[in-house]
């Protein structure tokens, strides 16, 4: 491992690139600690004091913290990914977008022009609510002896200034993902979400092993590690796990030459979706819990039954029932997700069209047929293994009150950009051994 990153350092086009890259996060992180002029941060911290005991703990996490300071980056790059969310569902119900996806890299380019753009529309309409919402309740600092014109002016700085803070950071990302190493939004959200980290270790040690005696204190600490350890081996486990479908081409005979015949396959991950359907579910179940925020009704029942921060615990179960239509959500979006990403028809098609064939399936409706199957088991698995890696953090706070700002959404994000990085540093280092080689 040592040597190898000896090796990627050595090597001057991929230290530049990663140079680039940290100067970009610290850039990030700068940001994230500028307060919005005019916002009363205290306030704001007192008025979401319970964001990290689940309510909007997922929002927290995204942002790096920089919600509950009401930063320049408040908003992260939250607007950019749903508007991506938004555009990629269209695509299916839009026959003008679909088209525009089909068209190579000029359709794409054309798809991330929208996208930005309805990145701006996103920031502007979540800045206004913000701005509005949390303006009467005291965001604004001294409002109650502002005149109206001023506490307007003060919404439309508190507005603008959210929208430029996620139009930067979507700029950024781009840069990354451009000049530097990785996926831009996707580093971006994974610095977001470690900068957290320490503080919820720090929480976690203070709770189960800080004032402990000695031999408590280990026991907590292993089990602790013991648990981190087994979310992030399930994690890689679903990252790298696929189904392999085995496909023969046809043997063509050129005069004397023969061409095709030769074997592969189809790999079909077990975690078709990714992290979406957690992100979709939690999402869904946590926008009334923000509008219930903005209006400041946060004592309504109904409420806890979406919270995650209420679910497990034994002195209220019922609760619980909460996650019960959490659970059912994932295992939807991960159906649904799946079905807008892969579709068995078209790939059925193109391995007629390409004389290639299942052993044992006949081309056409049966090949669509026998990949929905194969698929609709996997994603059920695959549905399986997120509910499994996202459970652990709730149940661990309910019943221990083990209260983190990130989950298991946090850890199949940092886990999954990391490795994603780090095969795109060693698929880098590989192309330039192997031009060197050439040149020689």
């Amino acid at each position: 491992m040592v040597k190898a990153f000896v090796n990627v350092l050595k090597n001057k086009d991929i230290r530049t690139k990663l140079y680039y890259t940290l100067f970009i996060l610290v850039v990030v992180r700068i940001g994230a600690l500028i307060p919005i002029p005019g916002v009363d941060t205290q306030y704001f911290q007192t008025l979401l004091s319970g964001i990290n005991d689940g309510d909007l703990s997922f929002l927290s996490a995204f942002t790096g913290g920089s919600f509950e300071k009401m930063s320049l980056f408040a908003l992260s790059i939250t607007p950019y990914i749903t508007a991506q969310i938004i555009i990629q569902l269209l695509t299916i119900a839009i026959p003008p977008l679909e088209e525009m996806q089909k068209e190579g890299e000029e359709g794409r380019k054309l798809i991330a022009k929208i996208t930005r753009y309805a990145t701006i529309a996103l920031s502007l309409v979540e800045g206004i609510a913000m701005g509005i919402g949390f303006g009467r309740q005291g965001l604004i600092r001294d409002y109650q002896g502002m005149s109206k014109l001023h506490y307007v002016a003060s919404i439309i700085v508190v507005v603008c200034a959210l929208t430029a803070g996620s139009a930067i950071l979507m700029w950024l990302g781009e840069r990354v993902t451009e000049k530097g190493v990785g996926n831009g939004i996707s580093v971006i959200l994974l610095i977001n979400i470690i900068s957290g980290m320490p503080e919820d270790f720090a929480g976690l040690f203070t709770t189960f092993i800080g004032g402990k005696t000695i031999p408590k204190g280990i026991l907590s600490a292993a089990i602790i590690i013991a648990i981190v350890v087994i979310l992030v081996v399930l994690v890689v486990f679903l990252q790298d796990a696929e189904r392999r479908i085995p496909v023969q081409y046809s043997q063509k005979v050129t005069g004397r030459r023969s061409f095709g015949g030769q074997g592969s396959n189809i790999p079909l991950k077990v975690n078709t979706a990714g992290v979406m359907p957690i992100i979709f579910a939690s999402s869904l179940m946590q926008f009334p819990v923000f509008i219930a925020q903005l209006v400041g009704k946060t004592d309504k029942e109904w409420i806890r039954y979406l919270s995650s921060s209420y679910w497990v615990r034994p002195s209220a179960p019922k609760y619980s029932l909460g996650l019960l239509l959490y659970i059912f959500l994932v295992i939807v979006f991960a159906y649904f997700y799946t079905s807008i990403t892969f579709n068995p028809i078209e790939v059925a098609d193109n391995l007629r069209k390409s004389g290639a064939v299942v052993p044992g399936i006949t081309p056409g409706k049966s090949t669509s047929d026998y990949l929905n199957r194969i698929l609709n088991y996997i994603i059920l698995v695959g549905a399986i293994g997120l509910m499994i890696v996202a459970l652990i953090p709730i149940i661990c706070s309910g019943l221990f009150n083990a209260s983190v700002s990130f989950g298991g959404t946090s850890i199949i994000i940092v886990v999954g950009v990391i490795l994603e990085t780090m095969r795109q540093i060693e698929s880098m280092t590989y192309n330039k051994h192997y031009k060197g080689f050439l040149s020689e």
